[in-house]
């Protein structure tokens, strides 16, 4: 796989420029009873959905580096990989959705929308061919029963 870009850092960049679009971005702001606890909590659930990601990986001996797949030394089918094949993306979602709502700018959830398509295109199709080659016929049962998101 050919990818340079780490997903943490792909979220970054998309965090960054939902902070440029609030910033300079006359239109779009919105408020709500609730919206920072709302804000807060999404952050929260994002950073749990990530930490029980990462740590079903290290329980399972394999690695977290999406770059180096080769180095997949088990399938994990488990835990919270029952309800979605990437949920450490999915937590990197809640963070950007958390944090467009902090900002509260409504056209931060393009942004959310693009990081969810940038990562569907670039790294996630990319993710599955190689691991279909690595693990073959069970891989593919897993993405037949497991949603790519939640």
């Amino acid at each position: 796989m050919k990818l340079k870009l780490l997903p943490p850092l792909v979220m970054v960049i998309f965090g960054v420029f939902m902070y440029l679009l609030n910033r300079f971005l006359p239109v779009g702001d919105f408020d709500f009873f609730g919206r920072m606890e709302l804000s807060y909590g999404l952050f929260m659930l994002g950073l749990l959905v990530i930490a029980i990601g990462i740590g079903q990986f290290v329980y399972a001996k394999t690695t977290t580096n999406p770059i180096n797949l080769d180095k997949s030394s088990q399938l994990v089918t488990n835990g919270i990989f029952k309800f979605s094949r990437n949920p450490m993306y999915l937590g990197m979602l809640l963070l950007l959705l958390g944090y467009g709502l902090r900002l509260g700018n409504a056209f931060n959830t393009l942004l959310a929308a693009g990081f969810v398509y940038y990562m569907n295109h670039f790294q996630i199709k990319r993710e599955e061919a190689a691991l279909t080659e690595l693990f073959g016929k069970p891989y593919l049962d897993y993405c037949k029963a497991t949603r790519r998101w939640f």
